[in-house]
């Protein structure tokens, strides 16, 4: 038998060919290895250097090199984070001619970790929730995907850090399958799984001493089975608005905001029965909003203050025409943070008087403002707009508040 390598693109063949096939992995020379951390498999995994980038090497039967292949390129069209998916090699023989077992080849995830490699100093309890947090996001997603993950736990789970919001990227599909739709029974064996796993794995870090003493393995093993049901259901009720509800939308990222989730991204999908609107949650760190709301707009804001004024600017951003989540061809988020603050923020502060602001900050202003809006939107059962809060603020707030 040949070696063959199937891969998704047409420059990994020749990149991959450079590495030794013909020897077991284990055994491969460190010329060819990367020094990164590693987290537990069942199968032999090794980083190596291919062309210009970083790869992960996983020996493992055919079957499921291919199959585990597949559903990573399934899962990359659907969106869900996950490892890439590279290339599958078969064929392999030592020098004696005697069948070696193929490889499934995967991206290296730059700036990614296993758990245990985090786990090295000990982790705040509030750290470990946000972590736990993010592979209950990733759970949903898989799930809302229609993906069965058979084996969720965070070995087979790669976390990554960036400007203060933790993700959880599936790195093991071995065990799963995709369906149109997964029954309660697929989704609750998966939590299941999950809680068994968690609180075993934090067992094993607990025995090792690697594990804050306040941290109870069995209750944040439960904790992540809770967080899952809550995000599950707050992300697939009913969610068409008609076109003057725009408060309901609202009402519905500040539930996610009282479960400790924010929202990574949204889609308002415009019909004649009313708008359908996709929430993606994402999980952030103290201080994440400030710096968001700073990077983008340029305003200065406490953290309240930021996450109230970026949830605006992401309702806003999603009825843009010219604004698709992860479309290159569509505006870039600074570009239509730009246009929000000179079309909708800098005008809506204005027409507050000067004399009535008093020492008020600009962010603080309109920070009021949303919460009022909401309140009204509340009381009317409709979204009353922009121009009728401004009315109604003057006179029943600002007008009772000393100025100077």
């Amino acid at each position: 038998m040949e070696l063959q390598i199937t891969a998704t693109s047409p420059e990994h063949p020749a990149s991959l060919l450079d590495l030794p096939w013909n020897i077991p992995l284990e055994q491969w020379p460190e010329e060819h290895l990367v020094a990164l951390p590693r987290g537990i498999s069942r199968h032999v995994v090794r980083f190596a250097q291919a062309g210009g980038e970083i790869v992960a090497v996983k020996e493992v039967g055919e079957w499921a090199a291919v199959r585990e292949y597949g559903l990573l390129r399934d899962l990359d069209r659907l969106a869900v984070p996950a490892v890439d998916a590279l290339a599958v090699v078969t064929g392999r023989t030592d020098e004696h001619g005697e069948p070696l077992e193929p490889a499934l080849i995967t991206r290296h995830l730059v700036g990614s970790q296993p758990y245990r490699s985090m786990f090295q100093t000990t982790m705040r309890p509030s750290t470990i929730r946000r972590l736990l947090d993010a592979l209950a996001v990733l759970l949903v997603r898989l799930h809302l995907a229609g993906f069965a993950w058979g084996d969720c736990s965070l070995s087979n789970t790669l976390f990554r850090r960036d400007a203060g919001a933790y993700a959880a990227y599936l790195v093991d599909a071995e065990t799963g399958q995709i369906q149109p739709k997964l029954t309660s029974g697929q989704r609750d064996y998966d939590v299941e799984v999950a809680r068994v796993n968690i609180a075993g794995e934090l067992m094993d870090l607990e025995a090792g001493g690697s594990l804050h003493p306040s941290v109870d393995p069995v209750l944040f093993g439960e904790a992540i089975a809770e967080r899952y049901c809550d995000l599950w259901h707050e992300l697939t009720r009913q969610s068409v608005y008609p076109l003057a509800q725009r408060h309901a939308i609202d009402q519905r990222v500040r539930r996610l905001n009282d479960l400790g989730f924010d929202v990574a991204e949204m889609q308002i999908e415009r019909s004649p029965d009313g708008d359908t609107v996709t929430f993606v949650p994402k999980v952030v760190d103290a201080g994440h909003h400030q710096r968001q709301l700073l990077r983008l707009t340029g305003l200065d804001a406490e953290e309240n203050q930021a996450r109230s004024l970026l949830n605006d600017l992401e309702t806003w951003m999603a009825t843009q025409d010219d604004y698709t989540p992860g479309d290159p061809l569509g505006a870039r988020p600074e570009v239509l943070a730009h246009r929000w603050v000179r079309d909708v923020f800098r005008p809506t502060v204005r027409t507050v008087p000067k004399d009535l602001r008093g020492v008020t900050d600009t962010a603080q202003i309109y920070y009021e403002l949303l919460e009022h809006r909401w309140l009204l939107s509340e009381r009317a059962g409709r979204d009353v707009g922009l121009e009728a809060t401004v009315e109604d603020y003057i006179r029943t707030v600002l007008a009772d508040r000393p100025h100077g």
